[in-house]
This record gives C-alpha cells, sequence and structure tokens, in this order.
C-alpha cells in the first residue's frame, strides 16, 4: 500500500505545472546570460574606445588666442587645425575703408559685420589661407605687401584681399575663411 501512496502522490505532481526543481536552473542561466553580457561589453569598449579622438587631436580642435596685447592696425598669426589663422584688430581708417565697399558689387558678397561678432567689428579672425589654392597670404606681419586694397595678398597667384579679408582681385572664388569662435572675456577668443 506504501508503494501506491507513493505512485499517487508522484501522479499528482505531474499535473500541477512548474515543480521546485524547475526553480533551481533558472539562477544558473541568469548567472550564465550575465556573463556572456559583460563578457561582451568587455570586448566592445576597447573597439569603440579607441575610435575616440587621441588627446593631441582634441587639444589641436580649440585654439585660445589672448587679443590684449594687439594694438590696432597689427595682427598675429595662430595655428588653428595645423593651419595658419590671422588674428587683426583693424584701425578705424581700416573699418571706414571696409564699410565704404558695396557689398553686391564683390565676388563673394559680404559686409564687415557679417564677419565679425557683434560689437567687436575690430577684430577680424579669419583662416590665413588662401581660397584660390591654398596659400599663405602676406599681410598680418609688420612690413608685408598687403596689396591695393590694404588687407592680404596672397604671393602665388596674386589674389589681392581688402580691410575685411574679402576678395577683391585675382583668383580666389571666395573670402578668407571666418572659423566658429567666441569671446571669453573681452580679451580672450576661443577658436573653434
Amino acid at each position: 500500500m506504501a508503494t501506491e501512496v507513493q505512485g499517487a502522490e508522484a501522479a499528482g505532481h505531474e499535473g500541477e505545472g512548474v515543480r521546485r526543481r524547475d526553480f533551481l536552473g533558472i539562477p544558473a542561466s541568469v548567472a550564465a546570460v550575465s556573463f556572456a553580457g559583460i563578457g561582451g561589453l568587455a570586448t566592445i569598449f576597447p573597439l569603440i574606445a579607441q575610435m575616440n579622438p587621441s588627446a593631441d587631436v582634441v587639444a589641436q580642435s580649440t585654439t585660445e588666442v589672448d587679443l590684449s596685447a594687439i594694438e590696432p592696425g597689427q595682427g598675429i598669426k595662430a595655428v588653428f587645425h595645423s593651419q595658419p589663422l590671422f588674428v587683426r584688430h583693424l584701425t578705424p581708417a581700416e573699418i571706414a575703408a571696409a564699410d565704404k565697399v558695396n557689398p553686391a558689387t564683390l565676388r563673394d558678397p559680404q559686409t564687415l559685420e557679417e564677419r565679425t561678432v557683434d560689437g567687436k567689428k575690430q577684430w577680424l579672425i579669419t583662416m590665413g589661407v588662401c581660397t584660390h589654392l591654398g596659400c599663405v597670404p602676406l599681410g598680418i606681419g609688420e612690413g608685408e605687401n598687403r596689396g591695393e586694397f590694404g588687407g592680404y595678398f596672397c604671393p602665388c597667384h596674386g589674389s589681392q584681399y581688402d580691410t575685411a579679408a574679402r576678395i577683391r582681385k585675382g583668383p580666389a572664388p571666395k573670402n578668407l575663411e571666418v572659423p566658429k569662435y567666441k569671446y571669453l572675456t573681452d580679451t580672450h577668443v576661443v577658436v573653434g
């Protein structure tokens, strides 16, 4: 009779569905999936991290310029993205000369206001790369040839830019590029 009771209990448990033994496998399955997920992340993370720019590239992505030492009529050459950057402190006469020009008469029509930051018309910040074939124009340094328009002169093919760095004569198709920049203070600018 004892055998019949054990057989009846066993038959009764089969119809109940989930058994206690079934729960023992769940933690093992969760652990295995978690291990696999962590292992996958540990493998993928270095692959993704290597695609980030290196520290030297990040450092070159912006350039900070101190304007305090640049007198009116002078300019400096800095480096931005491994290219020359011209920072020029325009005189009132240079600003007036740029404002006299009707933008509609220019090959690449822009006013000085469009090329500078509001309220800082005296500071012209441009890339120092001729838009014709990439030569470095003269005119930022003391005593350099500024061409007949008083801005910049490209010695490679004769392109001439005015005091607002707008193309006025020669083969260059566009004005000198104005990069993105912002003022940190009245005397410090960050380019990039």
